[in-house]
């Protein structure tokens, strides 16, 4: 190989080292570029779990922090989650309940609203599905223990629609004999009133949970449904007839007798001289 050659080579070896060198400085400022320290998690956080100072640590962020990040882990410590927070996750202002609130559900309960609890089964509990951030409705029975009879044949009734799901567990109860037993609770978050139409639903009906779309906002028109049309009794029955009307045969009236004319009138005049007068005189027939 001549000289002319190699020298050709090296000055190529080094034009692509150089070139190399350029990418890699230039690439290497971008990823780089600016670091934020912000507040993340150590550790997976569920709804309700007070902050403790185990369970945040400050870590970097390339480039700009997300919305609503906290810059110091005092910020975050004894603050109740109201929204899960997953390891290494940053912690932003929206996932915290407002400092001074505490910890536990009523944390997460937003102003003017209200936490319901509703005991239900597997079977009212919609099999499980009926999970926080799921959207049901609540469909009341008859209870014909409760004195529905004079109901105007309503025996289901669909009592709210579009209830958002808080949380769902277990809560421990007692039986007659003292021993726990586990029953299935679903919080249900509603305003005042509709806390009230549940409370006395709870009493006096029985109640089941039907699961809906969360993105579905429309409210049905579902004005009940009665017992009578599982068994067809809600056709139509035939009129029952008419009683027959009884006819009364009433003695056609005898016509009144006709009245006899007047007798006719008849007129004299009469001339005495000078004087004239008129006389009159009725017929009263032949004799």
């Amino acid at each position: 190989m001549n000289q002319r050659m190699l020298t050709i080579l090296l000055c190529a070896f080094l034009i692509a080292c150089g070139a190399s060198f350029v990418v890699y400085r230039l690439v290497g400022k971008q990823l780089k570029g600016k670091t934020t320290k912000v507040v993340v998690a150590t550790t997976n956080l569920e709804i309700g779990a007070v902050i403790k100072p185990s369970d945040v640590t400050l870590g970097a962020v390339v480039g700009d922090p997300p919305k609503g990040s906290l810059l110091t882990t005092d910020a975050a410590i004894g603050r109740g989650v109201v929204s899960d927070l997953y390891q290494g996750e940053p912690v932003l202002e929206k996932r915290l309940a407002a400092r001074g609130s505490g910890g536990g559900l009523a944390a997460t309960i937003p102003q003017g609203m209200r936490a319901c609890a509703v005991k239900v089964d597997e079977v009212v509990g919609v099999a499980g599905f009926a999970v926080p951030g799921m959207r049901v409705d609540v469909i009341i029975s008859q209870n014909n223990n409760r004195g529905f009879a004079n109901t105007d044949g309503i025996k289901v009734k669909t009592l709210l629609q579009n209830i958002g799901v808080l949380s769902a567990g277990t809560n421990f109860q007692k039986d007659n004999e003292g021993k726990p037993v586990q029953v299935q609770v679903v919080n249900l978050l509603v305003t005042p009133e509709q806390a009230e139409l549940l409370s006395l639903a709870s009493n006096e009906a029985k109640i089941q949970l039907v699961l809906r779309n969360p993105l579905d906002n429309q409210v049905a028109n579902a004005p009940g449904t009665e017992l009578s049309k599982l068994f067809g009794d809600s056709v139509a029955k035939p009129a029952a007839p008419a009683p027959a009307v009884q006819k009364v045969m009433v003695a056609p009236r005898a016509p009144k007798a006709a009245l006899p004319p007047p007798p006719p009138v008849y007129t004299v005049q009469v001339l005495n001289g000078s004087k004239q007068s008129e006389q009159t005189f009725k017929y009263v027939g032949a004799h």
